[in-house]
Order: C-alpha cells, then structure tokens, then sequence
C-alpha cells in the first residue's frame, strides 16, 4: 500500500513510493507505477538559473523520504519559468502563498526572481516542513520566505494571508479523492483581489473535471502570455489564472 499526501506532487503515471502520511488517503500500488527512488542531494536548478539574477542560483535540495512532493515535477518548472519570464515586476507589495509547496520551487524561485516586497508563504503537509525549511536556508531566504503547514480543507493557518494578493498551486491536481478539500481551501483563500496561478499535468479524465468544477465558483482563463505554451500543451500541462467571479482586476495582474 502506498500513501500520497494529498499536497505533495507525485506523477501518478510515474510516482515513487512514499510513507504513511495520512489515514484518510489510500492508493494501492496497482494503480500507481512504481519508479526508482531517486538518491536525495542538493543541486542547481539549471533551468531556471538564466532567468536568475547573476550569482544568484537556485539551490534545490531533493528527499523522497517523507512523500513525492520531495522532488520537481514537471507543472512547478512551467510555473516558475512563466512567473520568472512574465511576472517577474508584477509582485511588488502584493501578499504571495503558494499551496502543496513539496520542497518549495516555485515559491523560492518567485524570492529571489522576482521583485517582491512581502514574504513569500510556502506551505504543504507537515512531512514536507523540514524539507521546505532546508530550502530557505539552503538559498539564504530566511528574511524573504516563511514555511507554514496546511492541510487542505482546513482553517487558513494564523500567520498566513487570508485572501492573498497572489496564489499559486503547481501539480496540485493528481488525487481525486482530495479535489473537495482543494477546492475548499481555493474558496478559502481567493479573494476579490486574489490571483491564482494554478498550472498541472493532466494524468486522467478527473483532473480536467477538476477545472470544470472550480469553473462553477471562480472565473478561470488559460494563461495565453506564455511563449513556451505551445511547448508544454504538447506534454498535457495546463496554466490557468483563476480570479473571483466578476473581479475587476485587470488580466495583466
């Protein structure tokens, strides 16, 4: 029996086995694809150091010890590129938390690439806590990043953003058992003046249902700005900017 905590970020076409993290959540690994563990370490995230400012590479410690979410996977490299590229002077004194965080990429690519002002709220599972605090200090952003725990379905944790200025999600769709919960915490957080950036693989019939049903309650639209779009649609990833029903924030946000 394998368990997936359901804000970590596993491939379920190709995910590797991972403790027990959570009783509510069960999937045996007859429907999940086992893949050879990959040895933790600490490296450079070399696709994203261009976009970096000079002498400022992003350090990346990867450890599947304690869930799936301890390693990259493929929609948080699609987000960090786009914000990098896109949105990199669009943060200045806006409130940021990112969602299912693993170890952290995207919201620690945002600190250091992007021109922000507040701290960045990285947040996931307690099993993903150490993890995420190594990378903080692992690229000197203790001043700049602040990791929470918070389980999805849950009360918004003291300390972090009620309705944040920007949310971010990437690989956060890929449990179906725990879309209510993430759609419970989207309601939670997404305010009138809220922008979400949520990007995923699709893996599965369900996971485009998903975007079907957060339609219901947000306006979301295909991010469309992005030059490497055409590249990654081809591996069925998909990048939505989700904002309340009848915000008036402009789509350049």
């Amino acid at each position: 029996m394998t368990t997936l905590a359901p804000s970590t970020a596993p491939d379920l076409q190709d995910a590797s086995s991972s403790p027990l993290l959570d009783d509510e959540f069960h999937v045996s690994e007859d429907l999940v694809q086992s893949r050879q563990r990959q040895a933790a370490g600490s490296s450079d995230v070399a696709e994203l150091n261009h976009l970096l400012p000079p002498d400022t590479p992003l350090r990346l410690h990867q450890d599947l010890k304690e869930g799936c979410g301890g390693q990259l996977w493929p929609a948080g490299m699609v987000l960090s590129k786009y914000l990098l590229t896109q949105r990199r002077e669009a943060f200045k004194n806006c409130s940021i938390l990112e969602l299912g965080a693993g170890g952290g990429l995207v919201g620690l690519a945002v600190a250091l690439g992007c021109n922000t002002t507040q701290p960045v709220h990285i947040t996931d599972q307690l099993p993903m806590l150490a993890l995420m605090n190594t990378n903080i200090h692992l690229n000197n952003l203790q001043d700049k990043v602040k990791a929470t725990i918070y389980d999805w379905g849950s009360a918004v944790p003291e300390g972090l953003p009620r309705h944040p200025d920007i949310l971010l999600a990437a690989d956060c769709v890929y449990f179906e058992p725990a879309f209510p919960l993430l759609q419970r915490t989207m309601r939670d957080l997404i305010g009138d003046n809220t922008v979400c950036y949520f990007c995923f693989k699709k893996r599965r019939r369900a996971d485009l249902t998903f975007i079907k049903t957060v339609k219901k309650s947000f306006d979301v639209q295909v991010v469309d700005d992005d030059p490497d779009q055409p590249v990654y649609s081809r591996e069925k990833l998909y990048l939505y900017r989700i904002t309340a029903k009848n915000s008036q924030l402009p789509q350049s946000a």
